[in-house]
């Protein structure tokens, strides 16, 4: 395995640390515990940098703890983020630009989490490709249990130190591990984990979990991992319940992470396989009914007909909700949930419109100007059963919505669209 001494004279240029601050920049995030935003960092970027480097030629750089920020998780849990600041990010970008290109080469080719050329999509794709095309529809379900807080910090040096050993570079590491968290006004020291929200923890994390990888790929184990959901693909079930046997026992004693026995199962590809916000079956993969229930509570809250705004507008916020939802869910055999969900939408689109005009009489105006010739029934305008009426149908049909209003369309989204393989092993 090829080591690498000197590194840390790359992190001493300028070029570098703005290409990482453009990076950051372009990711977003709130302010760390300084209060200073990104905006503010690039008010006077310049300075700003040169401090930066000038603290990094001169070793006094010190990372500063990171800002505590809890998350509900959709099981009712909480998930606790760190939010580094602009400059302690701007630090850390530029260090995962150099050390990354090392380690991402060799990792396990089923590891997709977090990867430069890798998504969920193709995760998903191969887990689809072992249970369809090799038949190992037997599939253990890993959960670990607040992986990225408990990763161990001697561990993470060990496996950085494999390819590392640059001191400079593997203490900047120690520092991001070791800076704290501020919880309101108390520090708390940071004896364990990565914070998530850091930039560089997701490159610890795969360097940390590629040891697992690794060890079960000699094995003989296929596995697809995405950051800490862990599925091992198995042609039978007694295959599964030593696969799991033998995970277990390295990720807890080898790695010192727990795993969630509540949540980590042996499932069958007929029962459907719960991954990334799909279910996979043995044959269709279909979208996990909560994520189509939280897209519906999502456009609900767009879709309130007290808003006072126009359809446009609307239309213009329900849009990239639309999109990024149909992005993500087109790897899924999902037409009809389109259909239905676009059928939903308009229905309150329609439902708006008829409130806002209030009278039927505007109702009745709108039918005449295209070109309806009454008489026509009177409605309730503010009732959601006549949204869906002929008359409603009629004043404001689909292709008003859509060619003219400019709404997103999902029923002409292509769904169970096939990934590009990436590797088999």
């Amino acid at each position: 395995m090829r080591k690498y001494y000197s590194l840390y004279g790359r992190l001493l240029s300028k070029r570098v640390l703005y290409e990482a601050f453009r990076h950051v920049k372009r990711n977003k995030g709130a302010a760390g515990i300084d209060g200073q935003s990104l905006s503010a960092f690039e008010a006077d970027l310049e300075v700003e940098l040169s401090c930066l480097l000038l603290e990094l030629k001169e070793k006094r750089y010190q990372a500063q703890p990171v800002k505590r920020c809890i998350i509900a998780k959709e099981d009712g849990g909480e998930r606790l983020l760190g939010i580094p600041t602009v400059r302690d990010r701007v630090v850390q970008q530029a260090l995962r630009s150099i050390i990354e290109p090392l380690f991402d080469p060799g990792f396990h080719p089923s590891s997709y989490g977090y990867r430069p050329g890798r998504s969920g999509h193709h995760a998903i794709g191969k887990a689809e490709m072992f249970i369809r095309r090799y038949r190992r529809e037997w599939v253990v379900d890993m959960d670990l249990s607040k992986c990225f807080d408990t990763l161990n910090h001697d561990l993470i040096i060990r496996q950085f130190r494999q390819k590392v050993t640059d001191g400079s570079v593997l203490s900047l590491l120690r520092q991001f591990l070791e800076s704290g968290v501020m919880v309101g006004y108390h520090l708390e020291e940071t004896e364990l984990g990565s914070p998530q929200g850091g930039v560089i923890s997701p490159l610890i994390a795969n360097v940390y979990l590629d040891a697992f990888d690794q060890f079960m790929k000699a094995r003989g184990h296929r596995i697809v991992r995405y950051a800490d959901d862990i599925l091992i693909l198995c042609g039978s079930r007694a295959g599964a319940e030593n696969a799991l046997r033998v995970a277990r026992h390295y990720l807890e004693n080898e790695l010192k992470l727990t795993v969630n026995a509540t949540k980590t199962h042996i499932a069958h590809s007929d029962e459907g396989v719960k991954f990334l916000g799909v279910v996979m079956h043995t044959k269709c993969t279909h979208i996990q009914e909560k994520k189509v229930f939280r897209l519906k509570q999502k456009l609900k809250g767009l879709t309130k007909r007290n808003r006072g705004v126009g359809l446009a507008a609307i239309i213009r916020e329900l849009n990239p909700v639309l999109r990024g939802f149909s992005n993500y869910f087109r790897v899924a055999n999902c037409a009809r949930v389109l259909k239905q969900v676009m059928k939903w939408i308009r229905r309150r689109l329609r439902c708006i419109q008829l409130k806002q005009w209030k009278k039927s009489s505007r109702l009745h105006r709108r039918l005449k100007q295209l070109g309806y010739r009454p008489p026509f029934q009177f409605i309730k305008m503010q009732s959601w059963r006549n949204a869906a009426s002929p008359l409603a149908h009629l004043a404001l049909p689909n292709s008003y919505l859509h060619d003219e209003l400019g709404l997103l369309d999902l029923t002409k989204v292509k769904t169970g669209i096939a990934v590009p393989e990436l590797g088999v092993s």
